[in-house]
């Protein structure tokens, strides 16, 4: 914990996320170097519930009705971005993963590479002046959209994996699974409407009967659909999003996620990775797997904005912020492990071109937009931008009333004296 959170200080220092950081504790503490901790099955527990809890978050943090708003340019920008790294992978992964019964498991790699981490880019736009930009609002919503996509493809490639079963029971399964789900959405999330509004009394019990029903839905997912259990913590969350204490559990959540769950999630991913163990080709695959990363999501979202009518500087500068994979790409891949879609040895490669993605993506980013920091020409509103910067403010004024409970005890403790 404390490896996870030194490691994470110091990689903000150079603008990247945390999650890098407990990565990187993982790979030092773990067998890849100094071979310290290895895993265990409470770490793997605990791990899994982890990334229940970003998942469940990633669906709060949803606004279908925003998802709407987004329009049709930034859905064929998501379309193409996520057809592009999934065909190109599953091409890759074909030259170094050969053999009978191997086509899933290729196409497993290209699921992962659809992937999309807007956190990094949103910060780097916001540090450049950009986020309210045309090119800004086209990355946010093509990246929600994305995120929608690839736990769709998610869905059906872990479906299949399953042995013994037709492609069209797997098909109606899943079906099942989402005509299910739309139904618990509109009965749902009205009730939690109604009794978040009626009830402003302790508001930690929503907190308790949210997460339940996430771990109950997960479940649910999993057992009688052959869902991943993550696709059904990402609806239970889209089921309380965009109620009266969405926030109010968003902020929860995020303190039970970063506390422990997400940093031994994380950290966990990193003692996978056996570097010394990689032979010469799947050193190769590494490096082809990071060049594809960058090159498939600059050719396949900035196409799908040509089509849609962006300049070629706007439309390079949305393929550039769609590269980052970050926690997203890491989630799908360690559900492919458990689930055996994914052979250990190339999970290295795929942690690997996590961290040159994350790494890549600002500095990309600030030579793409080098010379029209000053450009204001075109500001755009956006509600997208705006959720992001509420949110933002929320865990802001959060801070503050605690420092001013601290500034009121010391003043009593002061007057007392």
């Amino acid at each position: 914990m404390l490896s996870t959170k030194v490691l994470g200080i110091i990689t903000k220092r150079f603008a990247l996320p945390q999650v890098v950081g407990a990565l990187l504790a993982g790979l030092i503490m773990g067998p890849a170097m100094l071979n310290i901790l290895q895993e265990t099955d409470l770490m793997d527990q605990l791990a899994e519930l982890g990334v229940i809890v970003l998942m469940f978050n990633a669906g709060l943090e949803t606004d279908l009705g925003e998802l709407k708003k987004a329009g049709k340019s930034a859905f064929i920008i998501a379309l193409i971005g996520v057809l592009v790294p999934l065909a190109g992978g599953f091409v890759l992964a074909g030259f170094f993963n050969q053999g009978p019964d191997t086509m899933l498991q290729n196409c497993f790699i290209g699921v992962i590479l659809t992937a999309t981490s807007v956190s990094i880019t949103v910060e780097t736009l916001k540090e450049i002046g950009k986020l309210s930009t045309r090119s800004g609002n086209a990355i946010l919503g093509a990246a929600i959209i994305d995120d929608v996509l690839g736990i769709v493809a998610l869905t059906i490639i872990t479906s299949l994996s399953g042995t013994g079963t037709s492609l069209v029971l797997v098909l109606v399964k899943i079906a099942a699974f989402f005509a299910v789900s739309v139904v618990a959405w509109m009965l749902l999330h009205r009730a939690a409407e109604w009794w978040f509004k009626r009830y402003n009394r302790d508001k930690r019990r929503f907190v308790v009967i949210s997460f339940a029903f996430c771990l109950l839905y997960a479940y649910v997912a999993e057992a009688f659909f052959g869902v991943a259990d993550i696709t059904g913590a990402y609806i239970a969350g889209l089921i309380f999003a965009k109620t009266p204490r969405a926030t109010y559990l968003q902020d929860r959540f995020d303190t039970l996620s970063y506390t422990l769950l997400s940093p031994v999630f994380f950290a966990s991913l990193g003692l996978k990775v056996v570097l010394p163990q990689m032979s010469m080709a799947i050193i190769l695959f590494s490096v082809l797997l990071i060049v594809w990363a960058v090159a498939s999501k600059v050719i396949g979202c900035g196409l799908g904005a040509r089509l849609c009518g962006y300049s070629g500087q706007d439309s390079l500068r949305i393929g550039v912020g769609m590269i980052s994979r970050g926690e997203v790409a890491l989630i799908v891949a360690n559900n492919g492990i458990a689930v055996g879609l994914m052979k250990e040895e190339f999970f290295g490669p795929v942690v690997l071109m996590v961290i040159a993605t994350t790494i890549l993506t600002p500095i990309l980013l600030k030579l793409v937009y080098r010379g029209k920091e000053k450009d204001y020409s075109d500001l755009q509103e956006s509600e997208l931008v705006n959720r992001y910067e509420d949110a933002e403010a929320f865990g802001m004024a959060s801070q503050a009333l605690l420092e001013d409970h601290e500034r009121l005890l010391h003043s009593q403790e002061a007057h007392k004296s």
